[in-house]
């Protein structure tokens, strides 16, 4: 029997999680993997980054949230997954040798209308340094199992799905971005499809073993019978897929600039992202097409030289369906002061 089912979050309750270290290699073997940004993978070049030393990427800290969260709550609960992500804010760089905490407070509960069996649970979460400084926080909902109605979801096969309308592709016909774009040549509504991405078991495992070890993340047996009905991804490597794609979009841009003989723009850290939506699950097999949007921009009133970019992503499947999406910023380089 789990111990923590819905019933058993109050609101108001505060939990501390963790500790967890994260050494240099570990901030380096993610980021080569998911995002291979210089100042996430190179001491040397980091040095001459918006951050100045190596630091985590913000993908990895989620991701390591997401650890503290299934060893101190979820596997012994009958947690079934979460929609999504209300709003996270990274608000201090993540260093090699930091130890981390998760402080998790219950912000409200209230059972599923759609599903008797079912209570949703809004958490925050503040995850602390050893300095007990914030580094990142994030709001979100849970789906829990109630007590009274039973533990035990039966879960079913993926249902079948119709092929994407014309309405949904026509999101690839906008207008690309320029080759190498310094904040004053973007334009919104500019779009850039960064790739696609074919999950497979061993991915999806591998991933969550390390992660977010959920049974329906980790065991094809146990997954049919969850909520989900088969095995499927993490949304927190979803999510790192969609950061591996832009990186690697931005390798090829970079390169191609290189060529010319130009001077690359460069991209600096994200502040943090909002309505980040896991809207269907990620199955064997599935193929992700992951695209962004350009929404906006200002000049950094803080940071001379640099600019805020906002953006809408979303990944769709190779039904036509739109499986995730957030909507994100970053800090991206001025042509006019440099």
């Amino acid at each position: 029997m789990p111990r923590f089912a819905f019933e058993d979050f109050t609101p108001g309750s505060t939990q501390v999680l963790g500790p967890i270290t994260v050494s240099k290699d570990a901030i380096i073997a993610f980021a080569r993997e998911y995002d291979p940004q210089p100042f996430h993978v190179d001491e040397i070049a980091a040095k001459d980054s918006f951050v100045g030393t190596l630091i985590a990427s913000g993908w990895h800290t989620c991701a390591l949230n997401m650890r503290l969260l299934a060893d101190g709550i979820i596997l012994d609960s009958t947690s079934m997954g979460s929609p999504g992500i209300d709003e996270l804010k990274w608000m201090r760089p993540v260093r090699p040798g930091d130890t981390l905490r998760s402080r998790m407070t219950v912000l409200d509960s209230r059972p599923s209308r759609s599903r008797p069996s079912i209570g949703l649970v809004q958490f925050q979460f503040e995850m602390l340094n050893q300095d007990d400084e914030i580094v990142m926080i994030q709001k979100n909902w849970i789906m829990f199992g109630r007590k009274e109605t039973g533990l035990a979801i039966n879960g079913s096969r993926r249902p079948p799905v119709e092929r994407a309308s014309s309405a949904s592709a026509s999101a690839i016909e906008l207008p690309p971005m320029s080759a190498n774009p310094y904040l004053e040549d973007l334009v919104a509504g500019q779009t850039e499809v960064l790739g696609e991405y074919a999950f497979t078991s061993e991915d999806i495992i591998r991933f969550a073993k390390q992660f977010d070890p959920q049974r329906f993340h980790v065991d094809p047996d146990a997954a049919k019978v969850s909520l989900f009905g088969e095995l499927c991804a993490s949304g927190w490597q979803t999510a790192s897929i969609w950061m591996k794609l832009l990186a690697g979009h931005r390798d090829r841009i970079r390169s191609e600039t290189l060529a010319r003989g130009e001077r690359p723009a460069r991209l600096g850290p994200s502040p943090g992202f909002s309505n980040l939506k896991w809207l269907k699950p990620v199955y064997v097999g599935d193929t992700i097409t992951y695209r962004t949007t350009l929404t906006g921009k200002r000049v950094s009133a803080s940071r001379p030289g640099w600019g805020l970019a906002t953006h809408h992503n979303i990944g769709v499947n190779q039904h036509g369906e739109e499986v995730f999406a957030f909507d994100g910023a970053v800090f991206w380089e001025r042509r006019s002061e440099r």
